[in-house]
């Protein structure tokens, strides 16, 4: 039964499943949400999740995938800034305001038993080589002189850099306004000054 009188006529329950799990993931970790709670957000029985999900584990992946979809929709249009170190500079700060803005999406994607590192889910797995590829693009051209044996250190040395920022920022330890001068730091010292 949905919220109002009239049962929940959906025209497609997955995507309002999912949708659903998704607003839940607005406000709260992905490990406290319920596949009951998906099931009241949407407006249909509590047992309609299972059929699309299967289980609770399915659905924190699902939320994982698509946290991981908006993050390199969001990192593709940070990219499409001007001149390459710009566009370093912008995908870094992006990169940390959106874990600022998100922080359970962030979080959702990053949890190792969620998305086990070197075992992505299907969908996962190009999501994860998108977000890579535009790392190692802006670095590659802010960075044009760099050998390319040494391209794939620094682009890993850039992500553990930003993405401890974020992390940082998430959790309350450094204000978004602190992590972002930080990226500006980095990217002067380490990209802009070669």
């Amino acid at each position: 039964m949905s919220r109002s009188a009239s049962p929940y006529h959906h025209g497609n329950l997955p995507e309002a499943l999912e949708r659903a799990a998704m607003g839940l993931l607005e406000t709260r970790p992905a490990h406290d949400i319920s596949l009951r709670e998906v099931a009241r957000e949407a407006g249909v029985s509590h047992n309609a999740p299972y059929h699309h999900f299967g289980d609770r584990k399915a659905l924190l992946k699902v939320l994982a995938e698509r946290s991981m979809a908006a993050l390199v929709e969001s990192q593709t249009a940070a990219a499409a800034a001007g001149e390459p170190v710009a566009r370093a500079r912008a995908l870094a700060r992006d990169y940390v305001s959106f874990a600022a803005r998100r922080p359970h999406a962030f979080a959702v994607i990053y949890d190792p038993s969620v998305c086990v590192p070197g075992a992505p889910t299907e969908t996962m797995a190009p999501l994860i080589a998108a977000e890579e590829a535009l790392l190692a693009e802006a670095v590659r051209t802010a960075v044009p002189d760099l050998a390319e044996d040494a391209l794939p250190h620094l682009a890993a040395a850039m992500w553990g850099t930003v993405h401890g920022l974020a992390q940082l920022t998430q959790a309350g330890h450094l204000t978004l306004e602190a992590s972002l001068a930080a990226v500006d730091a980095l990217i002067d010292r380490v990209v802009a000054a070669r």
